[in-house]
């Protein structure tokens, strides 16, 4: 009967034992593919990544508002510098007076003078407020880029169950990656087809 005792008692720890691995053991996401090359076979993992700097260069919405901003950049440029110009010869002219003694008064002088620093201060302010226009331009461009780009690998890894995406670009924490987990042309295609429903 002691040996009876025992025996049911082994039975019922290895059973413990047994259950517990199964149940407390937390379940793995399954690795993808075993892929063969030649004699060696090599796992998939469910990772993919998306090369940054390939995408902005292909992505259609991207050229189109880079020019954009390219542009306007340029007009800001150009404005800015026909006021800098303009600005310019005002001081000539008044240096010019000043030399000749061309004004009836010190007090007309000093006049001019505030006049050329007024005009002076407000061609800073215009050049402030048109880079400050730009830099807003591109930072909402760059939100626009962001937020499509991420709706568009959502929906894509809605059918493809990765179980991580990750960007890479020039410069960045990924150094290397195998060609085989880069998703970026098909990121690029659902990008631009998207982009040019519109």
């Amino acid at each position: 009967m002691r040996k009876l005792n025992n025996f049911v008692k082994s039975a019922c720890a290895a059973a413990a034992v047994v259950l517990m691995t199964t149940q407390c053991t937390p379940k793995q996401a399954p690795v993808a593919a075993v892929a063969s090359t030649g004699t060696e076979a090599m796992t998939i993992l469910p990772i993919a990544y998306v090369n940054i700097d390939s995408l902005l260069t292909r992505y259609d919405f991207v050229k189109v508002e880079s020019e954009k901003l390219l542009k306007k950049g340029e007009n800001s440029r150009v404005a800015i510098n026909e006021k800098g110009k303009k600005l310019e010869n005002e001081v000539k002219e008044f240096q010019r007076k000043i030399q000749n003694n061309a004004f009836l008064s010190e007090q007309r002088a000093q006049q001019e003078a505030q006049r050329i620093q007024k005009l002076e201060q407000e061609l800073q302010e215009y050049s402030a407020r048109l880079s400050n226009e730009l830099g807003v331009e591109e930072q909402k461009m760059h939100v626009a880029i962001s937020d499509s780009v991420n709706n568009i690998i959502k929906i894509y890894n809605a059918q493809k169950n990765y179980q991580m995406i990750l960007s890479t670009q020039t410069g960045g924490p990924v150094l290397i990656a195998d060609p085989r987990y880069d998703i970026t042309s098909e990121i690029v295609n659902l990008l631009n087809s998207r982009y040019n429903k519109k």
